[in-house]
C-alpha cells in the first residue's frame, strides 16, 4: 500500500488486504487502546506540541521503551491517533464514491482530492503536522496519496511529470503550510480551496 518516496509506482493504487495482517494479541490491543486513549487525553488537555513520549507512557502506566517499541517515535504515535481518519480517507479514494472514488474523469478526481484532503488537515491539522514532519519528507499515508496522485495526472496532463508534480501538490497542501496560512497569514479555508482549484486548472487544461 505504501510507495517508496524515491519511486513511485507507475500503473494504479495499491490495495492492502488488511486480512493479510497477523492478528494483534488480546493483551497487545488493550495495551494499544491504553495508550491510544491517554495520549488522546493529553493532546485535548495541552495540545499535541506539548506532549512528550514520556507524558503518554506515564500516563498509560506502561514503559517509554515500550511505547517507542510500539510506535517508533512520536511522529508514529501521533498518527496512530489519526489512523481512523487517514484510514477512511484511503478508502474513499480506492473504493468510495465519485468524484473522490474511481468512476469520474482525472481531473474532477484531482479537485476532489484537494477538497477532501484539505478537509482532513483542517481538523487534524496540528497532529498531521507532528505524525508527517517536513524534514522527513513525505511518509505515512502522504506516500499513498503521493501515488494517487500521480496516478491520476498521468490520465488528466500527461505532459507532466507524474511523480515531480504529484509531490509538488501534496507539499503545498502539508499541514505545517496549512497552519502557518490558517493561523499565521489568516487565511480562510476557502482560499486554500479556491488556490487548490486553479492549481489544478492549471495543470491539467481541458483538451
Amino acid at each position: 500500500m505504501i510507495a517508496s518516496v524515491h519511486e513511485l509506482p507507475a500503473v494504479q493504487l495499491p490495495v492492502v488486504d488488511p486480512g493479510q495482517a497477523p492478528p494483534e494479541r488480546a493483551d497487545a490491543a488493550r495495551n494499544r487502546a491504553r495508550i491510544l486513549a491517554a495520549a488522546a487525553e493529553l493532546v485535548a488537555e495541552r495540545g499535541i506540541e506539548r506532549v512528550s513520549m514520556d507524558d503518554v507512557a506515564k500516563a498509560a502506566c506502561v514503559g517509554t521503551g515500550t511505547l517507542y517499541r510500539r510506535f517508533g517515535d512520536r511522529a508514529g504515535l501521533a498518527l496512530a491517533l489519526l489512523d481512523d481518519h487517514t484510514r477512511a480517507f484511503q478508502d474513499a479514494l480506492i473504493s468510495g464514491p465519485p468524484p473522490l472514488g474511481p468512476g469520474a474523469p482525472a481531473a474532477e478526481r484531482l479537485h476532489a482530492f484537494g477538497d477532501g484532503y484539505l478537509e482532513l488537515v483542517e481538523r487534524h491539522a496540528d497532529i498531521l503536522a507532528a505524525a508527517l514532519p517536513l524534514a522527513r519528507g513525505v511518509s505515512g499515508p502522504d506516500q499513498l496519496f503521493a501515488t494517487h496522485l500521480a496516478v491520476l495526472l498521468r490520465e488528466a496532463a500527461p505532459h507532466l511529470d507524474p511523480q515531480f508534480t504529484a509531490l509538488s501538490l501534496l507539499a503545498a497542501l502539508h499541514p505545517t503550510q496549512h497552519l502557518h496560512r490558517r493561523h499565521r497569514l489568516g487565511w480562510p479555508l476557502e482560499r486554500l480551496r479556491d488556490g487548490w482549484h486553479a492549481l489544478v486548472d492549471a495543470l491539467c487544461p481541458s483538451r
